[in-house]
């Protein structure tokens, strides 16, 4: 079996207990807690590689279902962290090409080298895929640049990324989970892998109290769930995070263990533990293959979310927000202009098509008739209200596929998922007279029609400076989102890059030496709400711009959050 070294800087692939590939030299060693890690060293990017870390009892037989345990042995040995654990089970795209399984909960470090005996801030990555697919193992994650690039601005950082149980594996819920206390268990399995990283860090060169924890859609959302967790409760683990479509808020509306039971109940049938004195235990002597063939061939493997549990999750966020309950540290939170073309229903070909959509959202129950109509009087059939904007688009109509009023939808959805939590979340940072970064990321990558707009999740690559396409490819679908593009989007990338360092670094993401075309990235103020706007396609590389976009549209959504049980 041969595995990805993505983390390792594109070399290709290398055996599964291998020589090191071209490139590699050297064996950095660090000793934890429970005993000696020995990596790789690259000399291409002079960087130190640890992957494949446990921080976790493998959740397998008795463990599956439950909250993850800590390590409670010595390594048996000098551990070999050479290359990456399988991916954890999910169920879509993003798991292709990837090995996969139940024993999964480990992470990466990515150090540069020479800075063994610093104290270095770290930037811990937390994947997206909807909370049901991803991995640390996706190539479009590799740190190497990233880490790279603090160097070259002389702001070094430590990059991590930690895996966690997706799907019905980390989100199972039901009247059962609750009562037996193992809810959420995904966002616990984060939890527990930043507490490994704050105890061990110091002997990578790590500084535990210059944490940053950081993520894309889900992954966003995830830090926005550690910065409420426990209702805001301070463990000390992380100074600051970073969320890139996603927020303290969730983008979901939150359902109850009772409305799980029903597919619980479904799993029950399908494994013969109906009948079972306890359930779940019934379900963890299932064999996993059968566990698993069931999730891969059935609606079971999606539509499981975290719930408000009384515990990790206390209280819906945006109570806790109004009510001051979150850990009061700096953020950077942003979104993509067009998000909602990624998640609008189509075709809406009439306003009776779009009230059908916001009555019946899956973000809520079905709603009334009169609140439908104030949606409708918030979202206007007007230019201004159009996603993709008349600026970027024009007046252009799409397909009867997608209906007169797609690009109306788009907006709704968009905002309702990840603009108006954006904003709400700023605001709030803001009058705590807490530091937020506020962006806005308006660039096509390549592989996108012009039509599409700026979907989610296309920041990815830029952010992490991956140039060279890596994870993008046909087996995927994709192509490198800098393909032919022009030098703008390379220095964009740059930008972006290292603002991300700096801001894990010393908690500002402006930094000495950055593209003369950019402006400063203001702190974000309610007096003068600013967000920078990443566009190579229009103003070169960064401009800035009034947070004011929709604002009648995004203030109803703010404002009826607990109509939107979140």
């Amino acid at each position: 079996m041969k595995s990805f070294i993505a983390g390792a800087g594109l070399l290709g692939l290398v055996a599964t207990a291998p020589n090191p590939a071209p490139g590699y030299g050297g064996s950095p060693k660090v000793t934890v807690k429970n005993g000696t890690i020995e990596g790789l060293h690259s000399a291409t990017y002079n960087e130190d590689y640890f992957l494949g870390i446990p921080f976790a009892q493998p959740p397998v037989e008795d463990l599956r279902f439950r909250n993850p345990r800590s390590i409670n042995t010595s390594f048996d040995g000098v551990l070999q962290a050479i290359e990456y654990a399988p991916a954890c089970y999910g169920y879509g795209g993003d798991q292709i090409g990837y090995p996969q399984s139940d024993d999964c909960l480990y992470l990466n470090i990515v150090r540069p080298s020479g800075y063994e005996n610093a104290s270095l801030p770290i930037g811990v990555w937390i994947h997206g895929g909807g909370l049901y697919q991803g991995s640390t193992r996706d190539e479009r994650y590799n740190l190497s640049f990233i880490v790279e690039n603090s160097v070259k601005i002389g702001k070094p950082i430590i990059g991590a990324s930690i895996a966690y149980r997706l799907g019905p594996w980390g989100f199972l819920q039901s009247q059962e989970v609750s009562a037996s206390g193992n809810t959420n268990i995904g966002l616990r399995d984060q939890r527990l892998a930043l507490h490994w990283i704050n105890e061990n860090i110091a002997a990578f060169g790590g500084d535990p109290k210059k944490v940053t924890i950081w993520g894309e859609s889900a992954g966003a959302g995830s830090v926005g769930w550690h910065l409420t967790a426990y209702n805001g409760r301070d463990d000390g683990i992380f100074r600051a995070g970073i969320m890139e479509s996603g927020n303290p808020v969730n983008y979901n509306s939150y359902k109850t263990n009772i409305d799980y039971q029903p597919r619980f109940n479904d799993l029950l049938n399908r494994t013969n533990c109906t009948t079972s004195l306890d359930r779940l235990d019934c379900l963890r002597k299932v064999p996993v293959q059968t566990i698993q063939n069931i999730f891969n061939s059935t609606s079971l493997q999606s539509g499981w979310s975290p719930i408000v549990d009384g515990d990790f999750i206390q209280r819906w966020g945006s109570i806790q927000l109004q009510e001051g309950a979150f850990v009061k540290v700096p953020i950077i939170d942003g979104a993509n202009s067009d998000e909602g073309n990624s998640f609008a229903p189509q075709p809406v070909s009439s306003e009776e098509d779009f009230a059908s959509f916001i009555a019946n959202t899956s973000l809520s129950n079905p709603l009334p008739e009169w609140w439908v109509a104030e949606t409708l009087k918030a979202y206007p059939n007007e230019p201004a209200y159009w996603v993709p904007s008349v600026a970027e688009l024009g007046n252009y109509t799409y397909p009867e596929s997608y209906g007169a009023q797609y690009r109306r939808a788009s907006a709704y959805f968009g905002d309702v998922y990840f603009h108006a939590n954006r904003r709400g979340a700023v605001e709030t940072w803001a009058a705590h007279d807490l530091h937020a970064y506020s962006y806005r990321f308006n660039t096509r990558p390549a592989g996108y029609e012009w039509n599409q707009g700026v979907m989610h999740f296309v920041e990815v690559a830029f952010v992490f400076d991956n140039t060279q396409g890596l994870g993008y490819d046909e087996e995927h679908g994709t192509v490198n989102p800098f393909l032919d593009k022009p030098k703008s989007y390379y220095d964009l990338a740059d930008l972006m890059s290292k603002s991300w360092t700096s801001f894990i670094h010393d908690l500002d993401p402006n930094y000495a030496g950055k593209n003369a075309s950019s402006p400063a990235w203001p702190r974000y103020d309610l007096k003068n709400r600013q967000n920078i706007v990443f566009d190579a396609n229009v103003t070169g590389v960064a401009c800035g711009e009034p947070d004011t976009y929709r604002e009648k549209g995004i203030r109803f959504i703010l404002d009826h959050s607990l109509a939107y049980r979140r």
